[in-house]
């Protein structure tokens, strides 16, 4: 038997690979900044403005939005005038020697800019080419402009989110952007490795649309198998009554998740209602589901008793999950006394400006993540990316610089300020 290979020092398993960035906003850039994550080189191209979410308020550091900056780490920026000929030239170069190319134009527009993927993708045969839109490259309503929210409510996402009774709510997190930009990545790396098989990339088409309706698991499920409309959630669980939120006697929320009949005796008796157990209404899942509506009062003034807090304890001693609902400060805090590096600083090493961002979800065992860096300043990299991709000399950078093409490039001939 093999000894096993020792771990490496550093988990980088996309290391090598060059990522060509020519999203904005937030599906793309989410997509990327996994890549990127993962150890590939992405280099972000932008407009001469930049990126529109470098300006959304209400929060700025050093004049990028903190929107931006907890997307865009770990990525170089060159900044280019795409609506000069020679600006898409340089794109097109630079696609020749990228393995990865991700964008989020809305379908048909990269081709009128002359970055048709179909004839990039013959051109380039172990390109990877990956799409997000709205609504797909393809379908009745491609051409439609679609946002975060615009999807949830297409999705019927909206329709489960919130009361009985009450308005529609959109989810907390956008969802729909995120959501995209995760499964964006799963078919690049996928496709990667295929490519690794036969030496061909391909072309990737990725819906905002079809990853919410993806995610609506088992209630797509019960609306296609038993003809129902589910209704808003609110914080409850269509199939298991004691799944859902409750309030303690200091108006804190606290959740609780007894979906076994183990879970479900051990809550009777941590809320001292032992009865419960051998009241036939309650008797099996089936019944507690049926009579829910007898059910929840019992149970809401059974928590009113104590503080949600103090519930904790004995909930989790009888082996029912429980959690206290935290506010975002709370759950930070408690990503950084967990120490699995989900609140992550990183430093600006030009003029020492430090922000925290949320880190990489994604561990490997034996390995520490490749050190992550602050978000580029627009632009900042077209000399050093224009000649590592392009062997392009610092003469050639200044020349397009001055004629527009390339932003955010200080003029060698400028006087010093």
């Amino acid at each position: 038997m093999k000894a096993p290979h020792p771990p490496s020092a550093i988990a980088a398993p996309l290391h090598g690979l060059r990522v060509l960035d020519l999203t904005t906003f937030l599906s793309g850039p989410f997509c990327t900044q996994i890549l990127a994550d993962l150890g590939a080189e992405v280099v972000k191209i932008e407009a001469p403005g930049g990126d529109s979410s470098r300006a959304i308020p209400p929060h700025f550091v050093r004049g990028d939005s903190a929107y931006f900056l907890g997307i865009n780490r770990s990525k170089r920026s060159v900044a280019l005038d795409l609506k000069q000929g020679e600006g898409i030239a340089l794109v097109r170069r630079l696609i020749a020697e990228a393995d990865v190319v991700v964008e989020n134009y809305r379908p048909g527009v990269a081709s009128r800019m002359g970055l048709d993927p179909q004839q990039l993708c013959t051109e380039h045969p172990r390109l990877v080419w990956a799409s997000i839109s709205g609504f797909g490259q393809v379908g009745p309503w491609r051409d439609q402009p679609a946002y975060d929210m615009i999807v949830q409510a297409l999705s019927g996402v909206m329709s489960l989110t919130g009361e009985v009774g009450r308005p529609a709510v959109r989810l907390g997190i956008p969802a729909g952007d995120m959501v995209a930009g995760m499964y964006a990545a799963i078919a690049i790396n996928a496709t990667l490795a295929e490519r690794e098989r036969t030496g061909r990339g391909r072309a990737i088409d990725i819906s905002m649309l079809d990853c919410q309706l993806a995610m609506l698991s088992y209630q797509s499920t019960y609306a296609l198998v038993a003809g129902t409309t589910p209704q808003p959630q609110g914080a409850r669980h269509d199939s298991i009554p004691t799944y859902r939120s409750f309030q303690g006697g200091d108006g804190r929320e606290l959740v609780v998740t007894a979906n076994t009949e183990r879970m479900w005796q051990g809550l009777c008796r941590a809320l001292q209602c032992p009865e419960l157990i051998a009241d036939a209404r309650f008797a099996s899942a089936a019944d507690r589901l049926a009579q829910r509506e007898q059910l929840w009062p019992l149970l809401e003034r059974a928590f009113l008793a104590r503080p949600a807090a103090d519930w904790i304890a004995p909930l989790q001693a009888e082996g029912v999950p429980v959690a206290l609902i935290k506010t975002v400060p709370e759950a930070l805090q408690d990503a950084r006394e967990a120490g699995r590096e989900m609140v992550l600083p990183l430093r600006d090493p030009r003029d020492g400006t430090q922000i925290d961002v949320v880190g990489n979800p994604i561990k490997f065992v034996g390995a520490q993540a490749p050190a992550a860096t602050y978000p580029a300043r627009l632009g900042e990299d077209a000399p050093a990316v224009l000649g590592d991709w392009l062997q392009m000399d610092a003469t050639s950078v200044q020349r397009l610089a001055r004629a527009g093409v390339v932003v955010g490039v200080a003029d060698a001939d400028a006087p010093a300020a």
